[in-house]
């Protein structure tokens, strides 16, 4: 499922904290932190797809998947998901350029 143009820019912190199961005080504190740990991962996947090493693009969208469904950012979620795949079966077809790219216009749209 691509998605494009998703915006998480007006989250809703009391509806998160409900899917997520917790206070919606402590949401800021974990969209950062979920901020911080994928920008780290996204470059570290850009570099494994530009080298095509299909087995670090697979747990590095593996990584930002888990991250992702944690926190309920769905969109972001399905298209690492289907990177993950994609990479798992060393998929050269696969535009993994433009997921990266959409999952990183997703990430940025995040504010606190």
């Amino acid at each position: 499922m691509f998605v494009l143009n998703v915006d998480y820019s007006n989250l809703d912190y009391d509806n998160l904290a409900l899917l997520i199961g917790v206070k919606s005080r402590y949401i800021p504190m974990i969209v950062e932190s979920f901020l911080k740990e994928t920008d780290s991962i996204l470059e570290t996947l850009e570099k494994s797809i530009q080298s095509k090493d299909y087995d670090k693009i697979r747990s590095n969208a593996h990584a930002i998947k888990g991250s992702a469904g944690n926190i309920k950012f769905n969109e972001i979620y399905e298209m690492a998901m289907e990177m993950e795949q994609a990479a798992a079966k060393q998929n050269s077809e696969f535009d993994y350029k433009l997921y990266l790219g959409a999952i990183k216009s997703a990430v940025g749209t995040i504010s606190l």
